[in-house]
This record gives C-alpha cells, structure tokens and sequence, in this order.
C-alpha cells in the first residue's frame, strides 16, 4: 500500500511540474515582431494643411522613430529633414505624428519612417511622391456675353422700270364675202322618212313566263291542299259513323 501511494504522488507532482511551465507560457505576452509602415499618406497622394501621419513602428529592440521629409528628387541623405519630435514609444496602427505643410513650398515630396533598434542600428521605408498642395487656384472668370449690336439696313433705291415698246403691225382690212346657200327643193310626193324603231322584248318574255309559272304553282299548291283537305274529312265522317252505330 505504501508503495502505491508513493507512486501516485510521484504521478501528481509530474503533472504538477508539467503544468507550472505551460501556465507560464499561457500567461506571458506574445512577442512582437517588427515593423516600420507608413499607412497614410501613400505614393502619389496629394496632401494640404496640416497632415495626420499614421503607421506602425514596432521592433523587439526597440529604442526609438524618427520621421523626415525630403524634396524630390533626393540625391542625398542631407536632403531629410526630420518631422517632429523622436518617437519614444512603439506604435501600432496608430498616429506617428502631425506633419504641418503651410510652411512648405507646393510640390512633390518624400517621407521617411526609420526604427532605430537598442544597438544603434535602424529599419526605415519611404513613400514616395507626395505632392503638397496648399495654394488654391485661381478661378478663371467666365467672360460675359457681348451684346449683339443692332444693324440696321441701309434702304436701297429703287430698281428702275425699264419700259419697251414694239410698235404692232395695224392689219389691212379685207371686204368680206357673204355667200348665201338656198335650200334644195324637195321633190313633190315624198314625206320624210320614218325611222325605225327595234324594241327588245326578252325582258317582256321572261317576266310573262316568270308570272306564269309562279301563278300555275300557287294554283297546284291550292288544289293539291284542297285535295288534302277533302280527303282528311272523308276519313273523319267514316270513322265517326260506325261509333254512332254502336250506341244506338
């Protein structure tokens, strides 16, 4: 039993030893890495008043920033010409400092972030081309319209009529000559002639035998009725009779 209870703390405290280091590390910070950013502004922006520098300056050695701008084209290292105060703390995501560019002439310029690590050297990035523009410009006036001068027309003379006159032939009268034609004498004992005349009796024809034919056919259709109706009342009186007969 003792040797048992011996093993069993032997296993607690291993678990005990094992859980202190990871607890340790749980609880400890994560390392930081490096960084040296310029989020804003970025290559060929253009910028007026007073800018906002935003970014992160991050190093696990970490001592110090420094900002500097420089007119372009930079050619040398005396051309940079620090912005603000040296950065003392690390900065992530956040402002790196406040660059006023009223007292700078309008242009192209390029900034410079440096992280100066604890043994003296750095790791800086640059962004390049930003242009300042701080003078407005000049509004161009809109020339107003001309007025429209009045021209008044110049009356022009009148066209002159240009009359000619062709003298006309006068024709020489001629004497007019009446003929007179008599009637010709018609010989005694002939009248005038009578002229014939050609009547066409095809329409008379056709409408005589159109009124005939309808006129025998209403007299077939009479007769035919009657006859029809003369036979009903002959069947009608016989049929009758015998039941007479029956009741007497």
């Amino acid at each position: 039993m003792n040797s048992l209870k011996s093993i069993g703390k032997i296993i607690i405290l291993f678990f005990i030893l094992m859980a202190i280091p990871a607890a340790s590390v749980f609880a400890a910070p994560p390392a930081q890495g490096e960084l040296a950013i310029i989020a804003s502004p970025t290559d060929n922006d253009v910028v007026r008043g007073v800018v906002t520098i935003t970014g992160s300056a991050v190093h696990p050695a970490f001592d110090r920033y420094e900002l500097a701008y420089a007119v372009e084209p930079v050619t040398s290292n005396d051309q940079w010409i620090g912005i603000g105060e040296v950065g003392r703390q690390q900065v992530v995501n956040g402002e790196l400092a406040q660059w006023d560019t009223t007292t700078l002439p309008d242009g192209s310029y390029s900034l410079r972030l440096r992280v100066v690590r604890l043994d003296g050297n750095y790791t800086e990035t640059e962004v390049k081309r930003v242009v300042i523009a701080n003078a407005v410009p000049t509004e161009t006036p809109t020339p107003s319209a001309s007025p429209t001068p009045t021209v008044t027309p110049t009356p022009l003379p009148p066209t002159p009529t240009i009359v000619i006159e062709i003298p006309l032939d006068t024709p020489t009268p001629r004497p007019l000559t009446m003929t007179e034609v008599l009637p010709t004498p018609k010989p005694s004992g002939e009248g005038l002639p009578i002229p014939k005349v050609r009547v066409n009796t095809s329409p008379l024809k056709s409408a005589f035998m159109l009124g005939a034919g309808g006129m025998l056919a209403l007299f077939l259709l009479f007769g035919f009725l009657s006859a029809i109706r003369l036979v009903v009342l002959g069947f009608a009186k016989r049929t009758k009779r015998p039941r007479r007969n029956r009741r007497k």
